[in-house]
């Protein structure tokens, strides 16, 4: 993985999911705003399976578990896609906050990728 792309998945993850539940906690249904936060997400992990497939064919290759890397990526892949889905099925002020909920975990998840990446070692 590359720091920086990382660093920029968990600042969009965050923001979005912190508009998201403070939106959501003051009564907003799911928005333009709220809907396009978590596709950008989702945009952002697409983009970081290309990176994950590329990078080792360069010479960047996980010192951690590859099977687990690769079921967090796709399972935080599947997230944002789920919550939207929801949001859409229920327009509601919770569905709002489930998506700040699937955008912050989404979060976690890329920097224990991160961690699976980098720190650890097989």
């Amino acid at each position: 993985m590359i720091l920086w792309f990382t660093i920029l998945q968990l600042v969009v993850a965050i923001a979005a999911g912190v508009v998201c539940v403070v939106l959501g906690l003051a009564g907003r249904r799911p928005s333009d705003l709220t809907v396009g936060g978590l596709a950008l997400v989702e945009l952002l992990l697409v983009a970081q399976i290309v990176v994950a497939v590329v990078a080792p064919f360069v010479g960047n290759g996980p010192t951690g578990s590859v099977l687990e890397f690769w079921t967090y990526l796709v399972s935080a892949a599947l997230l944002p896609a789920a919550g939207v889905a929801w949001a859409l099925v229920e327009r509601s002020r919770w569905s709002t906050v489930i998506m700040g909920v699937v955008a912050l975990s989404v979060a976690v998840m890329v920097w224990r990728m991160q961690v699976i990446w980098t720190i650890q070692v097989a």
